[in-house]
Parts: structure tokens; sequence; C-alpha cells
């Protein structure tokens, strides 16, 4: 297989309190900074791109907080179908797995998935689940798989929601400040078990603003985070909210949990995702959110630490190529798109797309038959 890998180094140094960051230095950086620590009260952009900003918190005006990062990225000549599953097998030591269009659509099992688990976990394989949808917790997440009749412990788990409390964790979020939540029950459960005061989510889907002459809406002052995720409930008293929120309260996080354009609520069609919460906000506040879902690093370093993998010895399988396939290639991971879920053939081979896994087939069952090909 052909390939082209180029080097890009990049670097960054903002002042706390600036207002307006140049998007252009920093639009090529990618990653977050797990080192990152909240110790007061004054924000500073770290590093920002189309899927994410990063936050540092200085102690003093005058302190400045400069990032600088070498990262890889690498393009192919052209997607590779995969045609023996063994070897790719052989080659990792964990397979992370997207949910959405990879092992389910909607509340319908895919095909053939309970016998690819059990194939790769009978060659003493870790099996690692991670989705950007944050409507559920690890522990509901947990239980649609065994509804579904798939033996999964809530340890090999990992959906956005969890992400976005982790990461607050990671940066020493003050358990004095509150969380403002766009988005469903999933995120509050996590919030909740990791010790943070939150309010919003589905309490504020059916409230609604009553626009008098000289109304001014009040917010609370002490929100530091505000964290959005997918709402089916999402509404105009939300992003008000929000945008009051993150604009008016010294060094609130914008914080989203993904940017999926589209999700999978059934199994019928696509339907409008977590991106499109994401977009108002952003659009409101004229701010750049820090993204802790797919494809930001930071699930992947959380992982990688959690269960001490090497990155080389992981293989991402998913369905989006701006989501999943990013996400491993930002990770340092093998990469298999499966066109069971948002990207069909035509989509791929595109020459307007840029992003190309190492291989692609129909879908995870097809480790069952390839196997049997080539044994």
């Amino acid at each position: 297989m052909l390939s082209r890998t180029t080097v890009i180094a990049a670097s960054l140094s903002v002042s706390a309190g600036s207002a307006n960051p140049s998007k252009s230095n920093y639009s090529r950086l990618l990653g977050l900074n797990n080192n990152l620590s909240y110790t007061a009260s004054n924000p500073v952009i770290v590093s920002s791109n189309s899927n994410f900003a990063s936050f540092a918190w200085n102690t003093s005006n005058n302190s400045k907080y400069t990032k600088s990062r070498m990262e890889r990225f690498t393009t192919r000549a052209s997607p590779q179908p995969l045609t023996n599953a063994d070897e790719l097998i052989d080659s990792v030591q964990t397979f992370i797995f997207d949910c959405d269009g990879v092992i389910w659509k909607g509340d319908k099992l895919i095909d053939g998935v309970p016998e690819t688990l059990d194939l790769l976990r009978s060659k003493g394989k870790r099996l690692v689940f991670v989705t950007n949808n944050s409507t559920k917790s690890r522990k509901q997440y947990g239980k649609k798989f065994e509804t579904l009749g798939l033996n999964v412990n809530e340890e090999e788990i990992f959906a956005s929601s969890f992400a976005a409390a982790a990461y607050l964790k990671s940066i020493n979020f003050p358990k004095d400040k509150k969380v403002y939540v766009i988005g469903e029950e999933g995120i509050l459960k996590e919030l909740e078990l990791a010790g943070y005061q939150y309010l919003g989510g589905p309490e504020d889907g059916g409230k609604k603003i009553d626009l008098k002459p000289g109304f001014l809406m009040e917010h609370d002052e002490n929100v530091g985070a505000v964290v959005v995720g997918f709402d089916r409930n999402f509404n105009y008293y939300k992003i008000q909210y929000g945008t009051l929120c993150i604009r008016e309260n010294p060094g609130c996080l914008f914080i989203a949990t993904n940017r999926d354009a589209v999700t999978h609520l059934t199994d019928a069609q696509e339907w409008a995702g977590g991106g499109s919460m994401v977009g108002a906000i952003r659009g409101s506040t004229q701010r750049e959110p820090l993204v802790v879902g797919k494809p930001s690093t930071f699930m992947m370093d959380y992982l990688a630490n959690e269960f001490g993998i090497l990155k080389s010895q992981i293989c991402m399988v998913g369905d989006r190529l701006d989501t999943d396939i990013l996400f491993g290639q930002n990770g340092g991971c093998k990469t298999l798109l499966v066109l069971s879920g948002v990207t069909t053939l035509s989509v791929l081979q595109s020459p307007n797309n840029s992003i190309q896994p190492d291989f692609y087939t129909n879908k995870i069952s097809d480790f069952l038959s390839l196997k049997a090909t080539t044994v």
C-alpha cells in the first residue's frame, strides 16, 4: 500500500483573557492536553480546531500557557478492502468498536455481531466500545448491551457522557462550581457519579421564555462549565441560558460531547445529531467548543492509560470517517471502516474524501467469512 506521511509542528501561545485568538494560529493543532488544571478564574485557550478547543487556567493575568505539539497525519493513495481478517486480528491486542452503525442501528442489533465478538474474545482480544452518543451513562449502555443479548462489562464501555465528566476531573474542575447541561440523562448521571453539581438537562426541556418588553433572563453566575450533548428536548430557553453562562461567567468552559452531524435514532433513516445542538451554542457565543468525544484524542489517551494499552496495538472500528476513523488515526491506531452505518462506498472512494482508513469492509461479521476464505 502506497502511503505518504507528513509531519506538522505547531505551537500556540495565548494570553489570559484573550477574547478572539486567531483561528489560523491553531487550526492544525490536534489532541487534548491531559495535564490541564483549573486553579483560577481566567481561562486560556491553548488549542482549538474545528473539532475542539482546550483550556488551561492561570493564577495570574500576566501568565501565558504555551502549547507545542508535533502531529502526524497519514494519507493513503486509496482505501484497501479487508481481504485477510486473521492477519488484522493477529496484528493487534485491542479492538475499539463504535456502537451506532457498527454494533446496532437504533435498537436493532446488526447481523453477525454476537458471533464476531465471541470470535475475537476466543482469540484473547480486549474489546472496548466507544460511542459519541451521550444520552446514556455507562451503566445504562450496559443494560442496552444486555437487552440485545451481548455480554459486555460496564468497564468496557466508554460513552461521551462519561468522557465529559472524566475531562472535568482531569483538569481538577472545582466541586463548588456548577455545570449547566444541554443534553439528556446520561450526562447528568455521569456528572453525579463524579461528584459535580449540575442544573439543566431534561428538566429545562419544557421551559419557555416570555419575551415581554424589558425582560431580562437571569442565570446562575456560579456555572463554570456548559456541557452540550444530543438533546431531544432542545429549545430556545436552553440556548439562551447556556449562552449567558458562557459569555458572562468568567472562565466558563464550553464542552461538547461530540459534533456528529447525524445519528441513528431508528434503523429507518438518519436523524440530526448532537452537532446541531453544539452548532447553535457555537453560533450564539462565537466560541469553539472543547470536544471530548471522537475524534478528539482525549478518550483514546484515557483508554490507553486505563488499560495500559499500546496505541499501535489497537484497531479502531467504526462507520464514520470524520469521527471514528479520524479518532483512530489521531491516536496512532490501525483503522477499519465498516459500511453498515453512515459511510457508503461511494463516499469513501470519492476524490473529495481525504480521510482513508487502513481497511474497509461491509460489516464486522465479515471477520467470520473472510477468516473462512483465508484458511
